[in-house]
């Protein structure tokens, strides 16, 4: 049985599940996530292939623990996701000449050309989503998020384990 429409308000009826930050960010997390990991594994990789990418191709990595600390993944998983990327033409691991014992990580131009059309698909579900929003809206929003996801998300964890293979930097 489907859910009754919300009232004119726009806001669904109900209990105060609504006012709480965890369950919005839940709910927007799990819509967003649904949707754009439909729309890279038709690029031919994972959700997490996609942020690994973006962040190779954004500044080539010295290092597989300096690149898991950026994009917030455990160092195990990044192993496997990264074997996913190099298998699909999309990066390369190299020896660093500084030090034989790390491999530099870099984007090839396949992995390049096929970020830019993930991004492109994914820009697009991102404006679907926020398209109820009028342009300072969306930008006021962003620019919030962007500031919580950092030292305000590391202070409210307290050095706690997350449980999950996300963990912050420094983990």
């Amino acid at each position: 049985m489907a859910p009754p429409p919300p009232p004119a308000s726009g806001r669904p009826s109900g209990s105060g599940i609504h006012d709480d930050l965890h369950w919005l960010f839940a709910r927007i997390k799990q819509g967003l996530a649904t949707a754009a990991t439909a729309a890279v594994r038709e690029h031919g990789m994972s959700h997490w292939g996609y942020t690994v990418l973006i962040a190779v191709a954004e500044s080539p990595a010295r290092s597989q623990l300096t690149l898991a600390r950026a994009v917030s993944v455990d160092k195990s998983k990044l192993v496997l996701v990264l074997d996913e990327l190099e298998t699909a033409g999309l990066v390369r691991r190299r020896p660093d000449p500084s030090d034989r014992r790390a491999r530099i990580v870099e984007a090839t131009q396949q992995g390049h050309r096929t970020l830019n059309a993930a991004r492109r698909d994914v820009e697009a579900i991102e404006s679907e989503l926020l398209a109820d929003l009028d342009a300072p809206a969306r930008t006021a929003l962003r620019t919030a998020l962007q500031r919580l996801a950092g030292e305000p998300v590391e202070r409210i964890e307290g050095g706690r384990p997350t449980g999950h293979s996300c963990a912050p930097p420094g983990a």
